[in-house]
C-alpha cells in the first residue's frame, strides 16, 4: 500500500504504475484529495492517492486450484490431503501480492488514522517564540496581505501568530464588517477558505478573528447556553439546538470546559446541520 502524491490524477496513476512496476490497469487506488488551482498561488492543492496493486493469481496457483476441485469432485479428500494443498497454496504464493482482505484492512486504517476532528484543538506546550513558528507566522501573515491587497475591502491590520498548533489570524480594517458579512457568512466561507488551505499547507489548526466578531459571539453564546447547562446538571444530559459556523467550535470548547467528565462532541443531522450533545456515554471512567 502506497501513498502518492503528484499534481494531477493522472501523474498520481503513472507513478504509482511505475512505483509497483506494472501497468495502470494492475493498480487499485483510492482518491484521497482531488487536485485544484487554487487562486493566486494560494489554496492549490496535488492530487493524493492510495494505491496497491490488483491481486494477480499465478499460472501455477490456477493449475492447483484446478486439480484441487476435480479430485473434490471425483472422490472424498482427506483433511489432512486438504491441508497439504493450502499449505502448498500458501508457501508458493509471491510476497509481493497483496490479499484483498489484507489490503482493505490497510486501507481502512490508513483513513482512520488520517482522519481528523477539527472540533479538538491538539494540547501542545506553549511554543509560540520557536523560529519555527516565527517563520510560518510572517509566512502566512504576507500571503493573507497579499490576498487581502488583491479584494475590494479596506484592510489596513493583518496578524497571525502560530502557537500550541493553531495559526491565530487577526482580521481588522475600515471594511472589516464587510468581511464579516450579515449573520456572519462571510466570515464562515473566510474561515472554512482559511482553514483549508492553512491545514493542508502546514499542519495547523486556525482561529479567526475579524475586529470583535468571536468576542461579541462568544458573549451570545454563553448566553444560551447558560439554561442548557442547568438542564444538563439536573437532567445528566442535553444538546444544543444546530448551530452555524465558529457557533459550534465556540459552544464545544464552553461545553467541554463546563462538563469535563461528561461526554461532548458535535453531531450533524440529516440536514447537514451541526449541534452537540453532552452525556455519561463514553465519557472517561476514573
Amino acid at each position: 500500500m502506497k501513498r502518492i502524491e503528484a499534481e494531477t490524477l493522472e501523474e498520481a496513476y503513472i507513478a504509482a504504475a511505475k512505483e509497483f512496476g506494472c501497468s495502470i490497469t494492475e493498480i487499485n487506488y483510492e482518491i484521497i484529495q482531488h487536485p485544484t488551482t487554487g487562486m493566486m498561488g494560494l489554496f492549490k492543492k496535488s492530487a493524493i492517492i492510495v494505491a496497491a496493486r490488483k491481486v494477480v493469481e499465478s499460472k501455477e496457483e490456477k493449475t492447483i486450484e484446478k486439480s484441487y476441485e476435480s479430485r473434490e469432485k471425483s472422490s472424498p479428500i482427506t483433511k489432512e490431503k486438504k491441508s497439504v494443498i493450502e499449505n502448498k497454496l500458501t508457501k508458493d504464493e509471491p510476497k509481493d501480492i497483496i490479499k484483498k482482505e489484507e489490503s482493505n484492512k490497510v486501507l481502512d486504517s490508513f483513513f482512520e488514522n488520517k482522519k481528523e476532528d477539527i472540533t479538538t484543538t491538539p494540547k501542545f506546550d506553549d511554543d509560540r517564540d520557536s523560529p519555527q513558528n516565527r517563520a510560518l507566522s510572517i509566512e502566512i501573515e504576507k500571503k493573507i496581505t497579499e490576498l487581502m491587497k488583491s479584494g475590494c475591502f479596506d484592510i489596513d491590520i493583518i496578524e497571525v501568530d502560530v502557537f500550541k498548533g493553531i495559526a491565530h489570524i487577526f482580521i481588522d480594517g475600515e471594511d472589516a464588517a464587510l468581511l464579516i458579512g450579515k449573520e456572519g457568512y462571510r466570515y464562515n466561507a473566510l474561515s472554512y477558505m482559511f482553514f483549508n488551505w492553512i491545514n493542508a499547507h502546514y499542519n495547523l489548526y486556525i482561529k479567526l478573528e475579524i475586529a470583535e466578531f468571536i468576542q461579541s459571539q462568544e458573549e451570545m453564546i454563553i448566553n444560551y447556553l447558560k439554561p442548557i447547562i442547568e438542564h444538563i446538571k439536573q437532567k445528566g444530559r442535553g444538546k444544543t439546538k444546530p448551530l452555524d459556523g465558529i457557533l459550534v467550535q465556540i459552544a464545544l470548547e464552553l461545553l467541554r470546559a463546563e462538563f469535563q467528565n461528561k461526554y461532548v462532541a458535535i453531531k450533524t443531522a440529516r440536514d447537514g446541520r451541526k449541534f452537540i450533545i453532552i452525556n455519561d456515554f463514553n465519557s472517561s471512567k476514573k
